[in-house]
């Protein structure tokens, strides 16, 4: 019985389970069993009716505020079930910290993600909290508008009806990052030659309005992915790169990302792809699948969302993915969504046909599906050598013709069709 992130076993009743439990409902459902030793033997608990009041009293004891949680007790082994849901009443302390699972461990959080539990518990966001920023200027912002929306100037009025400026007269953080000139960090991007170590140009867009930093990173790329194509008598502008897809892909992350980072978006410019790496990981409360099928709107930051709604940089909440993957509606290579716990990269890559595979590596895509095979499987499909068929793999994958999902004997690849 192997310990996970939301399941942990003790063999009595001490006062060390109750960490857990403040992670358990600070973070995620999970489940703890007494009764169990660490290599997983069932030795049950003596009295464990009395037990199971013992657990209860310290847990409505020492965890503040109580989490909800159900006490069970199987009769054959003695050995006690105690879950623990995810509250709403956020952070949950024992004594006076709050915790988080990590792996099998459970550890204490840190300061940042203390504030963000507090930030949770209360229905707050980042951009919401109020500023000791004072004196802002917003003519980008005014401009956009001005161009977007009509109006003829900007307004105190207006600033408080987008929700940058409170009735206390005091700017939030999304009026911050709004702002012509701040110091809030912003968009690194560089440009790379043949391997990671050639850096062919390098700006940081930072310290000034997220529209700008926008427009600014928009120019940059249509210096590399775009050239002008002169037939006949027309002259046509052609995208190596959907400027669709990278528009939309750059607003998500400024719209989604966690401000309270200390750290740039990075994009990533190579001859063949661009990645663009967006801190923080998917918003709370929602899973990879319904962040890729637009089936869920979690807007971390959601004033700023609202506001690039309303500038018609966004179109609409929860559609962003699909447009991004739109956009190579007809390219064999396509864009690839990853994700982990403090960050969101996506790759965009070259525009093709498929012309550009190799003979050896067309065999292993056409030897592939989109339910996902291992390496072996196509191998043998392929009639290549597993070496051989691995390396081919990983260039299909760089291409953005392959994604690779699970570890280790569990690794399995499939066709890249995000639509």
């Amino acid at each position: 019985m192997k310990e996970t992130r939301s399941f942990e076993v003790k063999e009595r009743v001490t006062n060390t389970f109750l960490k857990t439990v403040s992670a358990y409902a600070n973070f995620g459902d999970g489940i703890i069993r007494f009764g169990i030793t660490d290599d997983g033997k069932f030795v049950g608990i003596e009295d464990a009716g009395n037990a199971c009041l013992d657990i209860e009293n310290r847990i409505n004891d020492s965890i503040s505020p109580v989490p909800d949680y159900w006490i069970s007790v199987d009769d054959d082994t003695n050995v006690i079930t105690l879950e623990v849901k995810e509250g709403i009443y956020k952070p949950y302390y024992y004594k006076s910290k709050a915790y988080k699972r990590n792996d099998t461990a459970t550890i204490e959080v840190d300061r940042l993600e203390s504030n963000r539990l507090i930030l949770e518990g209360e229905d707050r966001s980042y951009d919401e909290l109020a500023s000791d920023v004072k004196d802002l200027e917003f003519t980008i912002l005014e401009g956009k508008m001005k161009e977007q929306l009509g109006i003829s100037a900007i307004s105190t009025d207006i600033l408080r009806t987008i929700g940058v400026l409170g009735a206390d007269g005091k700017y939030n953080n999304a009026g911050v990052l709004l702002a012509d000139k701040n110091g809030t960090y912003g968009i690194d991007c560089a440009r790379f030659g043949e391997t990671i170590d050639i850096i062919l140009d390098r700006e940081i867009f930072e310290h000034r309005s997220i529209l700008k930093q926008y427009d600014e990173v928009i120019e940059l790329y249509r210096k590399y992915y775009q050239y002008d194509e002169i037939k006949g008598a027309i002259r046509e502008t052609v995208e190596t790169i959907p400027e669709k897809a990278f528009r939309e892909t750059i607003a998500n992350a400024l719209v989604h990302r966690a401000w309270d980072v200390r750290s740039h978006i990075r994009v990533a410019m190579y001859e063949d792809r661009i990645e663009v790496f967006s801190p923080g990981g998917l918003p709370k409360g929602i899973t990879r699948e319904e962040y890729l099928n637009g089936q869920i709107s979690v807007l971390r930051n959601p004033i700023i969302g609202a506001v690039f709604f309303r500038l018609n940089i966004i179109e609409s909440f929860g559609t962003g993915v699909q447009r991004i993957n739109a956009a190579y509606a007809s390219s064999k290579a396509k864009p690839i969504h990853e994700f982990s716990e403090n960050m969101i990269k996506v790759t965009l890559p070259v525009i093709t046909s498929g012309g550009d595979l190799t003979g050896d590596e067309k065999i292993i895509y056409d030897s592939m599906d989109r339910l996902g095979k291992t390496s072996s499987q196509i191998a043998k499909a392929a009639g290549f050598g597993k070496n051989k068929t691995l390396k081919l793999l990983g260039i299909l994958e760089k291409k953005g013709y392959v994604i690779k999902t699970g570890n280790g004997r569990g690794t399995k690849y499939s066709t890249n069709y995000s639509l």
